[in-house]
């Protein structure tokens, strides 16, 4: 096993779920991917917005189906994100023992790049031989 990147973009679609009064938004969660990463994925998003200009926190799972390295399967990306101040962080791993079918195995770390009218990724995982 050695350590691969996939590089690329993806579209998302976020789609708010009704909440009622709760201070916590839901919203499901639409993405293609493009580039190393050929897929789409489905998932769901919890988040909070403070009354703190630019401070806010999410977590989110997503089921991504696709191909990635020659192999297709399916795996389960958990997301946990926070803004303070403006100041972003945000880790997105591959659940354990999540990846099926030619992926089976996977394991990994997902950087995304937000710029204005573009998402990017940068991939970094290990594939069983």
């Amino acid at each position: 096993m050695r350590e691969v990147e996939a590089i690329g973009t993806f579209d998302v679609k976020l789609t708010p779920i009704g909440s009622g009064e709760s201070p916590i938004g839901s919203m499901l969660i639409d993405k293609t991917f493009h580039g190393d990463l050929q897929g789409t994925s489905i998932g769901q998003m919890l988040a909070f917005r403070s009354g703190v200009e630019g401070s806010a926190g999410y977590v989110a799972m997503e089921r991504v189906t696709g191909t990635l390295g020659g192999r297709e399967g399916s795996f389960t990306l958990q997301h946990s994100g926070l803004m303070d101040k403006g100041a972003p962080s945000l880790t997105v791993v591959v659940v354990p023992d999540s990846a099926i079918g030619g992926l089976a195995g996977l394991t990994g770390t997902m950087n995304i790049v937000v710029t204005p009218g573009r998402h990017d990724y940068q991939f970094r995982y290990t594939l069983l031989d």
